[in-house]
């Protein structure tokens, strides 16, 4: 059999978030159930760097009926919705649908941060077979819907709303992860635990759907490591 000549005609130019869902290993470290829950630790570690940065205190993180899917709300200051002039699209549309944007990397607007530095909600956006994202700004509710990486929806005003924040509610695409996996309660218990002696004062509050009635549990350590090493040593 000839080899397949090598010339321009080989190379690839993934666009948009393409790149993510042909080696989503490269950037959540694989499909199974520990790139599954990365999906959400990026959410919930964007909620926190609002906390971090001193314009959230509250993050709530509910686990829906059936385990498949997730959200997570903070009262932070809300993404911005206004258009990019550049892309002629509201910042969050290009937060979501754009890998290395966001608001991370000059340091004025978050003096500290985590995750994945600019791709984290875009990656999960890519990796999910449904995103909603609402937030709270001005007064108003907005709301935008994509799936694998796409905007579904245009940004729309959805009613009046009190205060600020973002809720990313989605769930992990089964074409890539599979039909078996699912949301491990007892694993995201913990973690968001462990996240609240990490920042002391950080409410962290969470809804289990899947039990019946649903249970919710709200985790708060206002002595933050000094009071998880108390409690390991009593």
């Amino acid at each position: 059999m000839a080899a397949k000549k090598y010339d321009s005609s080989a190379i690839q130019v993934l666009e948009g978030l393409d790149p993510v869902r042909k080696r989503p290993a490269m950037y959540i470290g694989g499909t199974d159930s520990v790139g599954y829950h990365h999906l959400l630790w990026e959410i919930v570690d964007n909620s926190v760097d609002e906390v971090m940065n001193g314009h959230a205190s509250r993050i709530i993180v509910t686990l829906h009926k059936g385990g498949k899917g997730v959200s997570v709300e903070d009262d932070g200051r809300g993404i911005p919705i206004d258009v990019m002039p550049k892309y002629k699209k509201p910042a969050l549309e290009v937060i979501l649908t754009t890998l290395h944007s966001g608001g991370k990397f000059e340091g004025e607007n978050y003096l500290h941060s985590g995750g994945l530095h600019g791709v984290g909600s875009s990656v999960v956006n890519a990796l999910s077979s449904s995103l909603t994202a609402t937030v709270k700004r001005d007064g108003k509710r907005y709301e935008q819907e994509y799936a694998r990486g796409k905007t579904k929806s245009k940004l729309k005003t959805v009613g009046p709303a009190r205060g600020t924040g973002t809720t990313i509610a989605f769930e992990p695409d089964p074409e890539i992860f599979g039909a078996k996996l699912s949301f491990d309660a007892a694993l995201i218990r913990e973690r968001l635990e462990a996240k609240s002696y990490l920042h002391k004062g950080m409410e962290v509050v969470f809804i289990d759907e899947t039990q019946s009635p649903k249970v919710e549990t709200t985790f708060k350590h206002d002595g933050g490591i000094a009071e998880f090493i108390t409690k390991v040593v009593a």
